[in-house]
């Protein structure tokens, strides 16, 4: 036996070779968080540490600043890859627009916040790193306002093995693997809100991550795919589960040209794809103009797997009580990690080339596939739909009641046809360069002068009260 390791592997192929067929902020746009101040927590008063005036790099500020202090960046470009050890401070820009990180597409990340709690970044924007623009690892209350993120060579806005966070105001395009990401987590509690995903390979992509984990009035367009999380023994924490993906407008998920990992290459073309991810809620959004599919549970393929799903008994398990435990010494080979459990409520989807609503699997030992997809418990209710996968599927499968008996073979996804439709690959290294640069993104309100609580947390959205959104002009 051997443990666990932590292994960012591209578990592309496997992924692609399925999908084929890939805050706080409350939506009035004010924020909904919980914090405190310095002095409120017995800590002094705060200073304001200013960039250049009394600091010439950031750098140089975030490493002299103390908890409950904050770093005010003024106008102009840095050309820094920031590292924060220090917790409980906030790094903001005075102009979201005018406050810029630059890498020069030579340096790393943006800001990376590494094994540090506490750590609010907001109102800047990160362009040309090599890797990702926002990045907390390992850390605890992170928050990430007001951030524009652009033209980095991996993800924009990143968190990983962290917790208690949210993502909210912010901008993520071209990153060949995702806009924004949340991943190796159980139970995360974070809230990603009020953002805008575009040009990316994925829009979200969260893998092994879920648990209070709410996904919630942001848009997801000109992506290769739109959100997709999903599951695999490649990280730790496995499977993803029970996200709430709610009041999103996720469109045009079609991007051709842009940068793409493997695995978003073949899930281009779908909407909202829950990929090997189980007991996730997906209500209330507005999904519409996709090549593939609008919204799809289907499963993930790995070959190659360090390990099987775990027993049900294990999902209520925080990943910290599992992500230690021993390993098969022999890898199990070929994983197909199911997609099952989760539940598609009232969205309005349309003009998806396959099907508006679909879930597909692939049937194994003396299944037929009508048993295999039937087996999958997922739910479909009250959608409005033209097109579903299988046929007559809002029928076949109601979150309430019982089914009408049909067959779930009638009109399924032909997953093995999606398989060999495989899109060529661009340069990775070189495509995310030529990325759009955005327009200017809104700026935090009064950003010099407002003041920096500590981040204790975000606050459990009220998800009951968003509705569908209206469809955004042009």
């Amino acid at each position: 036996m051997h443990k666990r390791t932590w292994r960012l592997v591209a578990a592309a192929a496997a992924f692609a070779a399925l999908t084929t067929a890939a805050v706080g902020c409350g939506s009035d746009g004010t924020t909904s968080s919980s914090s405190t101040t310095k002095a409120e927590s017995g800590g002094g008063e705060p200073k304001t540490l200013n960039v250049p005036a009394d600091y010439k790099t950031i750098q140089e500020a975030v490493d002299a600043a103390k908890a409950g202090d904050l770093v005010l960046v003024d106008e102009g470009t840095y050309n820094e890859a920031v590292d924060v050890s220090t917790e409980d401070i906030t790094i903001r820009g005075v102009d979201r627009n005018k406050v810029i990180l630059d890498g020069e597409f030579k340096l790393e990340n943006g800001i990376r916040v590494l094994d540090t709690d506490g750590v609010t970044v907001e109102n800047m924007t990160a362009r040309n790193y090599v890797s990702n623009g926002f990045f907390w690892t390992g850390s605890d209350r992170y928050h990430g306002s007001y951030l524009t993120a652009y033209r980095n060579g991996d993800y924009g806005i990143y968190a990983f093995d962290a917790y208690h966070g949210q993502l909210d105001n912010s901008y993520g395009s071209g990153s060949p693997d995702a806009g924004f990401y949340i991943g190796e987590c159980f139970e995360c509690d974070a809230v990603i809100d009020n953002v805008v995903s575009e040009y990316n390979g994925l829009g979200y992509s969260g893998t092994n991550s879920g648990g209070d984990l709410y996904i919630i009035n942001s848009t997801f367009a000109n992506n290769r795919a739109g959100i997709v999380p999903n599951s695999g023994s490649y990280e730790l924490c496995y499977p993803g589960r029970s996200n709430t993906i709610v009041g999103n407008i996720v469109h045009d998920n079609n991007y051709l040209d842009g940068p793409g990992i493997d695995a978003s290459l073949l899930a281009q073309g779908n909407g909202i794809l829950l990929a090997g991810s189980i007991n996730n809620t997906v209500e209330r959004n507005l999904v519409y103009n996709h090549e593939r599919t609008g919204i799809a549970a289907v499963p993930f393929p790995e070959d190659d797997a360090s390990d099987v799903p775990p027993p049900e008994s294990d999902l209520d398990k925080p990943c910290d009580e599992v992500k230690d435990q021993d390993l098969p010494e022999k890898s199990p080979g070929f994983v197909l990690w199911p997609a099952t459990g989760n539940s598609i409520v009232g969205n309005v989807v349309s003009e998806s080339g396959l099907a508006d609503i679909a879930e597909g699997t692939i049937a194994e030992g003396d299944q037929t596939l009508g048993e295999a997809i039937e087996a999958l418990d997922n739910c479909f209710s009250d959608n409005t739909v033209t097109s579903t996968s299988p046929t007559d599927l809002q029928e076949l499968a109601p979150c309430e009641g019982e089914g009408s008996g049909g067959d779930f073979a009638a009109g399924a996804l032909d997953i093995t046809v999606l398989v060999t439709e495989k899109p060529e690959a661009p340069d990775n290294t070189t495509a995310y360069k030529d990325t759009p640069v955005p327009g200017d993104q809104p700026n935090m309100p009064d950003a010099a002068t407002a003041p920096a609580p500590i981040f204790k947390g975000p606050k459990k959205p009220d998800v009951d009260a968003i509705t569908v959104p209206e469809k955004p002009a042009g």
